[in-house]
């Protein structure tokens, strides 16, 4: 059965990012697609405003996170707002380096989890290592590629998001249209069904 190509573009410093997960590995069950999963370096200061200064822009953030925590709680999942802002780019290497493997799925669910339970240093080479060993796969390989090609691949991955117009994580793109958002889910799936691609 060919399957059509979805992309969804995603941070695992991003907890939206996070509770959009497992509805995108929905959609694989619910309908004839394979969800490309993307990695996307968003600029919090960027997207959200300045975050040194108690203002709108700040709230505005300590708000997001509220109402995330309100749907995790409702999914049983946790998230605890990070006590900085990390840079997501090791992790980011070990999800492709994973994802090469055929073993993104399980990286990335402990990544997410232990991250937004801050049991995880995302900058950490050595943390990263450690999950990437503990889905089975050889860590020394996965310095190597961190070490050699994991930039350019990265660096691929945010040029498309440019060809996409991607502003903003997670962002589905389906048939080249963008839903930003973990709550845009029911519109992608209406435009599934639109495509005729239920299962």
């Amino acid at each position: 059965m060919t399957l059509s190509e979805i992309k969804l573009y995603f941070a695992y410093t991003s907890p939206y990012s996070y509770l959009a997960m497992q509805p995108a590995c929905d959609l694989e069950l619910s309908h004839r697609v394979r969800v490309r999963f993307i990695p996307y370096g968003v600029n919090i200061r960027k997207v959200y405003g300045p975050l040194d200064r108690e203002d709108a822009d700040r709230r505005k953030v300590r708000y997001l996170y509220i109402d995330a925590r309100r749907i995790a709680k409702e999914r049983g999942l946790v998230i605890y707002p990070p006590k900085k802002i990390f840079s997501a780019r090791l992790a980011f290497y070990g999800g492709l380096y994973a994802a090469k493997k055929e073993q993104f799925r399980p990286y990335s669910d402990r990544v997410f989890d232990r991250f937004w339970k801050q049991e995880l240093d995302v900058e950490s080479r050595d943390a990263i290592s450690a999950i990437v060993a503990e889905v089975g796969l050889d860590s020394a390989e996965f310095v190597r590629y961190a070490d050699i090609e994991a930039h350019a691949d990265l660096e691929a991955c945010f040029a498309e998001a440019d060809c996409d117009k991607v502003f903003g994580v997670p962002t589905f793109i389906v048939g080249g249209e963008p839903f930003w958002g973990e709550d845009r889910i029911e519109w992608v799936i209406r435009k599934l069904d639109a495509q005729g691609l239920r299962r």
